[in-house]
């Protein structure tokens, strides 16, 4: 078991590796076809080379994430010791959130105070807004996605907590964050790449946890769970 566990690192890293230079390959070349610098395209063919270009950056995407998976299970990822406030990240992060507004599906963002944390911002930033695309793209109904950002005192503890979901399940979900071992995270759900996978790998490299909703409906929200800092900067150098 040991032995099959230490390989999965090392074939995601060959696939990478493999995977990484025909798609560089194919996406030159079809840029070079869509500026015709191989000879005119036809309007119609135009859009096929396009939508192959898109299909190419996806992968590409995909494969970006196969290294950063690859690094978190190997225990590669190193997180700096920078202190950063949660709750602006949050806002941030939300205000570039777009998914579903086209079938009346908003986000809703209670930030709160400052909630200070120590971490690799780029990479917590990144796993919160899977998160958040996850509970946008999964709502089928209009209405909104609600994110709260809050402190919590536990077991002689302070934590931050983010929990994002429709507002009926958010608490139970706020109380998953009492317990010692909250509800297990979905986290291969298709369409959403290996964001998700990537993004509990993140948060736990960070001293934390991430649940889902404990109700039958698993995507109905998650909640996020990271050791505080204390106040905003004063534990090192602060990152906004």
């Amino acid at each position: 078991m040991g032995s099959e566990h230490s390989m999965a690192p090392r074939a995601l890293s060959l696939a990478v590796h493999e995977l990484r230079t025909p798609v560089t390959v194919a996406t030159g070349y079809l840029r070079m076809l869509i500026r015709e610098q191989a000879g005119p395209v036809t309007d119609k063919q135009r859009k096929m080379l396009e939508e192959a270009e898109r299909s190419c950056g996806r992968i590409g995407a995909l494969i970006t994430e196969m290294s950063e998976l690859g690094r978190l299970e190997a225990g590669e990822l190193a997180v700096p010791g920078v202190t950063l406030d949660l709750a602006a990240l949050v806002s941030e992060v939300a205000s570039d959130m777009h998914e579903g507004e086209d079938r009346g599906v908003t986000l809703e963002v209670h930030a709160g105070e400052s909630i200070a944390v120590r971490g690799d911002r780029p990479r917590l930033g990144a796993a919160l807004k899977a998160l958040m695309h996850a509970a946008l793209r999964e709502r089928a109904e209009p209405g909104a996605i609600v994110v709260r950002c809050s402190a919590l005192e536990r077991n002689g503890g302070s934590w931050a907590v983010v929990i994002i979901g429709a507002e009926i399940i958010l608490p139970p979900l706020l109380e998953s964050a009492h317990a010692s071992a909250p509800p297990p995270f979905d986290e291969w759900r298709g369409g959403l790449g290996l964001a998700l996978p990537v993004g509990r790998r993140v948060i736990e490299a960070h001293g934390g946890a991430v649940w889902s909703a404990p109700d039958p409906r698993p995507r109905a929200g998650s909640g996020v769970r990271l050791p505080t800092a204390g106040p905003t900067g004063d534990s090192g150098p602060t990152a906004r």
